[in-house]
């Protein structure tokens, strides 16, 4: 997108607009296309989708629209609750405390595990 910006020069304020959209198109465009992909490859017949990106009512027109086409059901959280992956990261941090898995502590410091498989929570 910052390419797309600085091609465009005296002409971005004027193109915002349209380089927004065009930007959600292709990204939109590739999360539907990787998303059916998955789907042929394995098998599935669901499909949930999380994270902020629930929100994006033009991901929802299309993913309904072309998984409507293979009988593929897709489920959406409520929109208010489509937050970003920060408040999931919290969440997983509160149920390691609420476990006993880990003591909270005053000098906020951890190890940064970014493969950290959710079901050692428990």
């Amino acid at each position: 997108m910052l390419t797309q910006a600085k091609k465009l020069g005296d002409e971005l304020e004027q193109r915002k607009a349209d380089l927004a959209a065009s930007t959600q198109a292709a990204i939109v465009d590739v999360l539907v296309r990787k998303t059916l992909a998955a789907l042929n490859q394995t098998g599935m017949k669901r499909v949930v989708v999380a994270g902020g990106v629930g929100a994006n009512k033009l991901l929802r027109e299309q993913l309904d629209r072309e998984c409507a086409t293979s009988a593929i059901r897709v489920h959406y959280p409520e929109l208010h609750l489509c937050t970003d992956n920060g408040a999931m990261i919290a969440m997983a941090a509160a149920m390691r405390l609420q476990a006993g898995r880990e003591a909270a502590n005053t000098e906020y410091a951890f190890d940064v595990k970014p493969r950290w498989p959710l079901d050692t929570l428990v």
